[in-house]
């Protein structure tokens, strides 16, 4: 599945889909949360919350995908990515685009 963030792929014909999308919340384990707070009085990066949005993003851009090949697409167009807090500790991470076919 081919994945950009690009309105068009020249070159290409295609017919547009829809819109495609997926998600999750994830959180993690309540002793890093105690971790990061102490890395967060010092500073730098808070290398566990790194390492849960990366894991995140990908979770949101499978789950994006897996939706895409079900309504038979080739690409996904204008992949985007938003993240909100949603309480201490936890974010919700979607992605979503443009699914398409080539034609």
């Amino acid at each position: 599945m081919l994945l950009v963030n690009i309105s068009d792929i020249p070159g290409k014909k295609f017919e547009v889909i829809g819109i495609v999308k997926g998600s999750i919340v994830q959180s993690k384990h309540a002793g890093n949360d105690i971790l990061a707070g102490l890395k967060s009085i010092l500073g730098g990066e808070i290398i566990q919350y790194t390492e849960m949005l990366v894991e995140a993003r990908e979770i949101a851009t499978n789950r994006m995908k897996d939706e895409a090949k079900k309504l038979g697409a080739d690409a996904i167009l204008k992949v985007t990515y938003s993240t909100a807090g949603i309480m201490q500790g936890s974010a919700e991470i979607i992605a979503y685009g443009t699914a398409i076919k080539f034609v």
